[in-house]
């Protein structure tokens, strides 16, 4: 578990569907600039619940939780890439959870569970360039663009640049 000052990033719970679905799953505009295409059905969303517990077992990977409220929110996660090198697995919250300062709060909790945790050296974090809130939270945090990779949406097909930028802890 990793607790921010509004958040906590805590493995699912089949009850969570619900609150995925209404908040997270089926919202075109959390899916924009991620992999996934929005669930249509709350028979699909228990569906993809119980996928994301099954995948949550082997992986650091998380729902976010409105302390407030209690609500699943979102989702982030983090991978090891190289010893001492972590890098984000995506960050996605619900629309009506956006702008309100909750990504910088689960991109420093991320961060410090990986210096806490495995010793991270360095964080990577990566968005597409059209990303613009995503790319002024990793400038924020002091992170510094070390690359762009060209790459197309498997969804759409559209084509756009993903930056990645690299935080030495």
């Amino acid at each position: 578990m990793i607790e921010t000052e509004n958040l906590i990033l805590d493995k699912a719970k089949f009850s969570d569907w619900k609150d995925m679905y209404c908040n997270v799953w089926s919202q075109p505009k959390s899916a924009e600039y991620m992999t996934w295409n929005i669930t249509t059905s709350e028979e699909d969303a228990k569906i993809k619940i119980l996928k994301t517990i099954a995948f949550q077992k082997e992986h650091d990977s998380y729902l976010v939780y409105e302390k407030s409220t209690g609500r699943a929110i979102g989702f982030a996660g983090v991978e090891k890439i190289e010893p001492f090198i972590y890098q984000e697995t995506g960050i996605c919250l619900g629309p009506d959870y956006m702008g309100k300062g909750f990504g910088k709060q689960i991109l420093q909790g991320l961060i410090q569970y990986c210096k806490e945790k495995f010793g991270a050296k360095e964080f990577i974090y990566s968005t597409r360039e059209e990303n613009t809130a995503s790319n002024l939270l990793a400038k924020s945090l002091g992170f510094t663009m070390v690359s762009s990779m060209p790459k197309t949406d498997s969804r759409d097909k559209h084509c756009y640049n993903l930056l990645q930028y690299r935080l030495k802890l």
